[in-house]
């Protein structure tokens, strides 16, 4: 009987079917001296689990300051770069918007300055009243809608 039931649960195992106490069993069974000779051949199987607890790990694990030590001198140097960086657009950025700033705004002659005055305002003046038509047909539609919806 406990022959048919080993068979049995050998047959649930590889089917995926098997509780964790089934195979618990079957791993007592076949580590125990007296296995059947036609089932000898899931001996190696299951004696693995047997052996696999047995082993210990051997190997020395390197200590954790050494890898640390690593990895904080990189994140400096690359927050340096990225400092650096930053910086160096700042410098640029700032150089720039300095020297474009004294191209603006200085005319020797008055009657240039009054000129481009004229044209300034002018371009003003043109994109303002792009911006009233649309507001006539706005006020067109609420006009038609009052009638509509009254």
């Amino acid at each position: 009987m406990a022959l048919d039931r080993i068979e049995q649960l050998i047959e649930k195992y590889f089917q995926g079917e098997t509780s964790i106490d089934e195979e618990k069993e079957l791993q007592t069974y076949f580590s125990s001296p007296s296995v059947a000779q036609h089932l000898a051949q899931y001996q190696p199987i299951f004696g693995y689990f047997s052996q696999a607890r047995e082993q210990q790990f051997e190997k020395k694990i390197p200590s954790l300051p050494r890898f640390w030590n690593k990895t904080a001198w990189l994140s400096i140097a690359a927050t340096v770069v990225v400092l650096f960086g930053v910086a160096t657009f700042i410098y640029l950025d700032t150089r720039q918007e300095t020297l474009a700033s004294s191209e603006y705004g200085t005319y020797d002659d008055p009657q240039k300055a009054l000129e481009e005055t004229q044209k300034a305002l002018a371009l003003v003046s043109s994109h303002l009243n792009v911006g009233i038509e649309s507001v006539t047909y706005i006020n067109e539609y609420e006009r038609s809608k009052s009638k509509i919806f009254k």
